[in-house]
């Protein structure tokens, strides 16, 4: 016998004695055995019946409001007519945030008021009903007739409310009260100053309102009424 034949053979009784060895060790199947347990199974869970799907609790219709509403009642209390207002729009727009509404509002406001005094109508005409538009258009035409400009500086919102809202049909209505600073003032074609303060700040106290349909896919508000006072 040659020296492979001899390492051959050797390989081969020591894998017989190893296997049999791992055999007495291990044991052997007989078909009877215990399925491993599932180590991350419950000692006292009930296995699922066969054919069963095991479904997760469902929320009910009460505990969903409540989560849904949870913005609103933050922002007005719970049983006040503004509340149940926005209650009753936000199932018209599930999408409407009262907080984020004002900060749009706020930001609607100003870009308006800078507009309306620098005779731009194309940033009115995106913000504005038809009807307002109308009327800041007119207005704005009669100063370019008269020679008149005018000149203003938005110093900031000291606040802004949310005073009223209704649904009416598929349109919903907010009235915002806002209190703003501003200077503003008005000059003749001649230059001179014929309206408001150039240096001063003014308190302005406007009431708007705005509307928006909430059928449609535009999530835009537009500014429909406006009630002014200066101080």
């Amino acid at each position: 016998m040659s020296s492979n034949d001899f390492i051959t053979l050797f390989f081969l009784v020591a894998a017989v004695l190893i296997f049999f060895q791992l055999r007495s060790v291990l044991g052997r199947r007989t078909g009877n055995e215990k399925p491993p347990r599932d180590l991350y199974t419950p000692r006292d869970a009930a296995p699922a019946e066969a054919g069963k799907v095991v479904t997760l609790p469902r929320r009910d219709a009460t505990t969903e409001d409540e989560d849904r509403f949870a913005a609103i009642d933050a922002f007005a209390a719970p049983g006040t007519p503004l509340n149940e207002s926005l209650r009753a729009l936000n199932k018209a727009d599930p999408a409407f945030n009262p907080k984020e509404f004002l900060n749009g509002a706020r930001m609607a406001y100003e870009m308006i008021v800078m507009a309306y005094a620098d005779g731009d109508r194309k940033t009115l005409k995106n913000l504005l009903s038809r009807e307002v538009y109308d009327g800041f258009d007119a207005a704005i035409g009669e100063r370019e007739a008269r020679g008149e400009k005018v000149k203003s500086t938005f110093v900031g919102i000291d606040k802004a409310e949310i005073t009223h809202a209704e649904t009416k049909g598929s349109e919903a209505q907010i009235s915002v009260r806002i209190v703003s600073q501003l200077i503003s003032a008005t000059y003749d074609k001649a230059d001179v100053l014929i309206e408001g303060d150039a240096e001063n700040v003014a308190e302005v106290n406007d009431l708007w309102t705005f509307a928006r349909d909430t059928r449609s896919r535009d999530p835009n508000w537009k500014l429909v009424a406006t009630e002014s006072e200066h101080e």
